[in-house]
């Protein structure tokens, strides 16, 4: 008789607890796992699991899917990368709470900030909430393929409350953080995993202004972080520049002691303070000596940017001659640009001594994010004895127009990841950053997930880490630092999220342009090789890479307890 809904057989099962790889059943039922081992019963889905990866769903608690979540019922690129759980609303960037006036400048920081095309929001965003009990509800409505969590986003809360005063960074009084911290409390009992601010002068609105985030004085970001204490619920999560990093990690201390929330920051290695991040590092390895939790989150890799003919940016929209080019279709943009009067003309227009071509690289299939500082672009031509941007002329015309030159800028700091590793093997970090769903036009980092087993666990020629830490670290850990305990284990009791990969195949190929997004909007997506079968919640959502066509996912609505 079938006692199962689904049992993967005879696998290697990395189970996320940073156990040993063992051979073992898994059987799940009623979207959770009931067995690990010798499985008797028969499934109603049986599958073959031997010789392969068998591990939990990951667990991605950096996404910014705000608005895709609400039009689109596959979330992907995260989805196509064993990811069961995005988490959003992250760096202080969301859609709710909201007034009707203000849905255009919630749109403006959007874009902004995380490079989604103001057009496709305009048209996909539905603004049927004004609240963000209201918004949770307009995205349970919509099936995902994965499951997705929220957080209250501090850009919105301040515009919501301040107006005019809070996008322009006007320091709040006493009415204005007791009015931020009640829509936070309200938004945490309604479902949010928790609260995010962004203090970077990296995050501007669409029209070049700082996010109104930026110059918050702590006490409003402690008074917001007070009212989550006194609910008893919710997660902080920060991202800074860290200019000064005693006063920002002081600020985000007494963020996390006075409310007795967790707290996580965002950590990378900066190519003009190289060790910042140890100081980082240090301050939180003291907070948790203290009793304060406190974690960073890192990154699988460099965050860098692409560059490209259909991408955001690439090094000949320095030309004055551009725009002669910019809006034609990729044909005929291409077409134009192999023609030599144009080239003489486009080059031409260019001012040599603008940009560096010591880290831009050809990407290729499949791509190499840790690439040999001799083979970039400004070397490669330095050998030949041409213009670099000569060089870059021929390379962005390769397949068609389609070609991709990579340039990473954080934790590439030595032309090496070997910051990445030391963040990622630090006590209280955990991965994140992929920002899955945002910069879509410049940076295709969903993918994380496959480089940290695929690089760190197999490829990377020196400093790999056991595949138990890795799959720890990706799942459990990731979940923990969200309040979500009851996934990223394959132990009974836990959600029956997992993913069964052929460890030897998996692998990324390299991003494309697609332009699928309301009103054609175009994102760069990256797909990848090995993952045989993902489940959620014991149905299975992806087969060989492909959509089975099942939308399991549903919206989490707050902290999860451990099974």
């Amino acid at each position: 008789m079938t006692a199962f809904d689904v049992v993967i057989r005879g696998g290697n099962v990395v189970d996320g607890t940073g156990a040993p790889a063992r051979t073992a059943d898994v059987a799940i039922a009623a979207g959770v796992v009931v067995e690990v081992g010798k499985v008797d019963g028969a499934g109603h889905r049986e599958v073959d699991a031997d010789g392969a990866l068998v591990i939990p769903g990951f667990v991605d608690i950096h996404t910014h899917y705000d608005g895709q979540a609400t039009w689109d019922t596959s979330l992907a690129p995260s989805s196509w990368h064993g990811v069961t759980t995005v988490v959003m609303g992250n760096c202080g960037v969301g859609f709710a709470p909201v007034r009707a006036s203000d849905h255009d400048k919630l749109i403006e920081l959007m874009e902004g900030v995380e490079d989604i095309p103001g057009t496709a929001l305009h048209e996909g965003l539905s603004w049927e909430w004004r609240t963000f009990a209201e918004y949770l509800d307009a995205v349970a409505k919509v099936p995902h393929d994965i499951d997705v969590a929220a957080q209250v986003p501090h850009g919105a809360l301040r515009l919501h409350v301040m107006g005019e005063r809070g996008a322009n960074r006007e320091p709040a009084n006493a009415d204005d953080i007791a009015a931020m911290a009640e829509l936070a409390r309200q938004a945490v009992e309604a479902g949010a995993l928790g609260f995010t601010t962004s203090r970077t002068m990296n995050h501007r609105t669409s029209k070049g202004e700082y996010t109104p985030t930026l110059t918050a004085e702590a006490d409003e970001l402690v008074g917001i972080a007070e009212a989550l204490g006194a609910a008893g619920m919710g997660v902080l999560q920060v991202v800074s520049d860290y200019l000064d990093v005693d006063r920002e990690f002081d600020i985000f201390r007494r963020m996390a002691e006075r409310s007795g929330r967790p707290l996580s920051t965002s950590l990378v290695a900066i190519p003009f303070a190289p060790d910042q991040y140890r100081k980082v590092l240090d301050l939180i390895d003291e907070a948790n000596r203290d009793g304060v939790a406190m974690r960073a989150q890192v990154a699988a890799r460099a965050v860098g940017v692409l560059n490209g003919l259909q991408c955001t940016w690439n090094p000949l929209r320095m030309s004055a001659h551009w725009a002669d080019v910019a809006d034609l279709p990729l044909e005929a943009k291409v077409r134009a640009l192999r023609d030599p009067a144009m080239r003489e003309r486009m080059l031409g227009g260019i001012d040599r001594d603008r940009r560096p071509f010591a880290l831009l690289f050809e990407l290729g299939d499949p791509p190499n994010y840790e690439p040999d500082v001799a083979d970039a672009v400004g070397a490669q031509a330095a050998r030949a004895g041409r213009d670099p941007y000569d060089l870059v002329y021929d390379l962005l015309l390769d397949d068609g127009g389609r070609a991709l030159l990579y340039q990473p800028i954080l934790n590439y700091v030595d032309g090496s990841l070997d910051a990445a590793r030391e963040l990622i093997d630090h006590e209280h970090t955990v991965p994140g950053l992929s920002d899955g769903g945002a910069h879509v036009g410049t940076i295709c980092d969903g993918s994380f997930p496959t480089t940290l087993l695929s690089w760190w666990g197999r490829d990377r020629p020196s400093g790999r880490f056991g595949l138990p830490y890795l799959v720890r670290q990706q799942c459990r850990d990731t979940a923990a630092t969200v309040g979500l305990l009851d996934r990223g284990v394959l132990a009974p009791g836990y959600r029956g999220d997992l993913n069964v990969i052929d460890f030897d195949r998996l692998g990324l190929r390299r991003p494309e342009m697609h332009f699928d997004l309301p009103a054609g909007g175009k994102r760069l997506l990256q797909r990848a090789d090995g993952y045989a079968h993902t489940f959620v919640a014991g149905v299975e959502t992806y087969r060989d890479g492909e959509a089975t066509g099942e939308l399991p996912g549903k919206l989490v609505r707050g902290a999860r307890p451990a099974p």
